[in-house]
């Protein structure tokens, strides 16, 4: 029976095979004929092993493997015995200099590789869902918001390109750690390389290169965690801006401001009581799942402060760590992607929303433009905040406030208060923003 909701609720199939224990072996075993075919090269070990072991690798069962460490409790070694039955003669060879983390973390580096590149696909993705929503929207005039409250006017195509930007900036911070978490090792069991002899370091570039990752330049028993840190933290980076995103959706689709919604199925039920409901339950999933994520930066930081050589406190924290981060953020990153390709906008909402504070939010418009016909900056400022409180007080829109003062009527028109106070012509460079940005991005893809 399933027990965590990634065995049967959260996740996608590509990224979960990159983590479950079929694969996890495959990586080992691989780890374990590159080995052999470098030794072989070198002539470290008999020519012709290299070939037994890889054959014998196409033979070994996870069902064995388990079956050997329930009775020698050791998992690297169940593997070893594993594939030292299948390799005949050259079965004793298998192995050879090695310790078990020379296996087990350049397996891990192979799957990190792996599960880099199903995240690159996919913020890819998001990335441009982004920028298209952005490119469409990019003259939707919204209410700006600060506070909580509604300030001056902004477009929804320039919110989209923010968090476009955003994700591109976390695309390029994976391609900068991805050389970094995906580097493997051979350096016996403290290090030295002892057990290998003077070709140690040769056995080590040739083995990852049949591998196709780089080699550590020094290690320990392990691979230090600082590489394995900044993957970590780059998902909970990665993961915060989703949920920055699903706060601002689910904020955006309160019953009373109502702007925009996420999809919602014909026959979905919002709530098992109260048969109006439509929740912005995907929204809420990105941001609850974030906190998962983001929760696991401290026990990996803290994988990185082994005692000498090494300990084995890293171990059982990271078979969690590395397999629930990755499945959890390709989860929350598709599932984002899913939300922003199916939002629902609400027009009049948008326009009713931008409209609800009689003009008030116009106000900088005003005062800049006073400004440029010769009122100090600081004097426009006051002259336009006692309109707005008044207009306030008064229940009045702030064009009347406006046109009724003395000092803004001896230097505005009423049309060009008028004018002035339609939000559609206070955007600045939105749109031009929006439009280089998508250019630039798109271009970069």
């Amino acid at each position: 029976m399933a027990i965590h909701p990634i065995e049967y609720r959260y996740g996608h199939v590509e990224m979960k095979a990159v983590w479950n224990e079929k694969t996890r072996l495959s990586k080992m075993l691989s780890v374990e004929a590159a080995l052999a075919k470098a030794q072989v090269n070198l002539n470290y070990i008999p020519k012709g092993m290299d070939k037994e072991i890889a054959l014998g690798v196409k033979l070994v069962t996870l069902d064995r493997v388990k079956e050997i460490e329930d009775e020698i409790h050791h998992d690297v070694m169940a593997v070893v015995l594993a594939l030292a039955e299948q390799s005949g003669d050259a079965g004793k060879w298998c192995h050879f200099g090695a310790t078990s983390n020379d296996i087990l973390d350049t397996a891990t580096a192979l799957q990190i590789k792996d599960a880099l590149l199903i995240l690159r696909k996919e913020t890819v993705k998001l990335c441009q869902v982004l920028i298209e929503s952005a490119l469409s929207h990019k003259n939707t005039v919204c209410a700006g918001r600060t506070h909580g409250q509604i300030g001056v006017p902004t477009t929804y195509g320039l919110r989209f390109a923010i968090w476009a930007s955003e994700i591109d900036r976390h695309i390029e911070r994976l391609d900068q750690l991805t050389p970094r978490a995906t580097v493997g090792k051979m350096s016996g069991a403290v290090g030295t390389q002892a057990a290998f002899g003077k070709k140690g370091i040769r056995i080590q570039e040739k083995t990852m290169e049949y591998l196709g990752i780089l080699a550590a330049d020094v290690s320990n028993q392990v691979i230090q965690r600082d590489r394995h840190a900044e993957f970590i933290m780059w998902m909970a980076n990665t993961v915060t801006t989703l949920d920055k995103i699903c706060i601002e959706i689910r904020s955006l689709a309160r019953s009373e401001i109502a702007e925009v919604e996420e999809s919602f199925g014909k026959k979905q039920v919002g709530s098992s009581t109260m048969p109006h409901k439509r929740n912005p339950i995907k929204s809420e999933q990105v941001c609850g799942l974030a906190r998962i994520v983001r929760a696991m930066v401290e026990p990996e930081l803290r994988n990185n402060t082994l005692w000498d050589e090494r300990d084995l406190t890293n171990s059982s924290c990271e078979r969690i760590v590395f397999p629930e981060s990755c499945v959890l953020t390709d989860h929350v990153i598709r599932l984002t992607t899913t939300i922003i390709r199916n939002l629902r906008f609400y027009p009049e909402n948008i326009r009713k929303n931008l409209n609800l504070l009689n003009g008030l939010n116009m106000g900088e418009a005003i005062m800049i433009e006073l400004s440029k016909k010769g009122v100090g900056r600081q004097e426009a400022h006051e002259i336009v905040r006692q309109c707005a409180m008044s207009a306030r007080e008064s229940g009045i829109h702030m064009k009347d406030a406006l046109i009724n003062n003395d000092t803004v009527s001896k230097y505005l028109t009423e049309s060009e208060v008028i004018q002035l106070m339609n939000p559609d012509n206070y955007i600045g460079t939105a749109v031009e923003q929006v439009e280089s940005l998508a250019a630039k991005l798109q271009q970069r893809r």
